[in-house]
């Protein structure tokens, strides 16, 4: 049976959860630019993919429909980016945990797709929390310094030359996961270099209160060239491993 919960019955569910199944995973992912080589939706399709990565390391886990839509404002000054305010997005996760809860769900995960919405989603986490019953966690993801590491880590194993192209937007690591998950929507020759700084908080915070074009003008972090699914591969298993071992505070 499919784990994907839109794809399911409303008896398939319910039998779902009386057996166990009663973990639910959600990714909150965006519809914004990936630079001239990477369509606006990679980090919705993205979260797609990382979701069903995590349920299936969960175990007895259904995945909720990806937001598809989050917080990136940082990145209004390319065409075609489309953001929430913030307390739209807590709004949507908040009516997510609600619903599933009220349907027997113990346990539901919200693992980000998009850096913009790490930030927000730990300062909703308290708000989401309350507003389910005492029988239900509610968990998220929210180390966006730590997910840069892992993708570093993942390159690092397998082309350790290129992990300085790891820069965190649009760089060799998303775009190797885009050749795997939509390697039809890749422009492979138009992949370039973008800004190159190692990924901290002070170019975290510059990001979010300058904008990312003001940081760079064709909007990738790191560099796009040399992408491989191979790379791809490692990047989204290391991604869900490392999501995996936090939710579950082996980290």
């Amino acid at each position: 049976m499919t784990m994907l919960l839109e794809e399911m019955t409303w008896p398939e569910v319910e039998e779902a959860v009386a057996n166990g199944r009663t973990t639910v995973v959600v990714a909150v992912g965006a519809v914004e630019q990936h630079g001239p080589h990477l369509p606006l939706l990679v980090d919705a399709a993205r979260g797609d993919r990382l979701a069903v990565a995590v349920a299936e390391r969960l175990g007895d886990a259904l995945v909720a429909p990806t937001i598809r839509i989050g917080c990136s404002e940082h990145h209004m000054a390319f065409s075609g980016t489309i953001s929430l305010r913030r307390n739209t997005l807590e709004a949507i996760c908040l009516d997510y945990s609600v619903s599933l809860a009220r349907h027997g769900f113990r346990r539901i995960c919200f693992v980000p797709s998009h850096g913009g919405n790490f930030g927000p989603l730990a300062e909703m986490l308290p708000d989401l929390r309350a507003a389910v019953a005492p029988s239900c966690t509610v968990d998220a993801y929210t180390d966006l310094i730590g997910f840069m590491e892992l993708w570093q880590r993942a390159v690092r194993g397998i082309a350790p030359e290129l992990v300085a192209r790891v820069g965190g937007h649009a760089d060799l690591a998303e775009t190797s996961e885009m050749l795997v998950i939509r390697p039809d929507l890749v422009r492979e020759e138009r992949a370039e270099v973008g800004h190159i700084q190692p990924f901290d908080e002070e170019l975290r915070d510059r990001i979010f209160r300058e904008g990312f074009r003001a940081v760079t003008p064709n909007g990738i972090l790191g560099d796009a060239r040399g992408a491989t699914r191979e790379i791809g591969e490692a990047c989204i298993a290391a991604a869900a491993d490392g999501m995996v071992a936090a939710l579950s505070g082996d980290a």
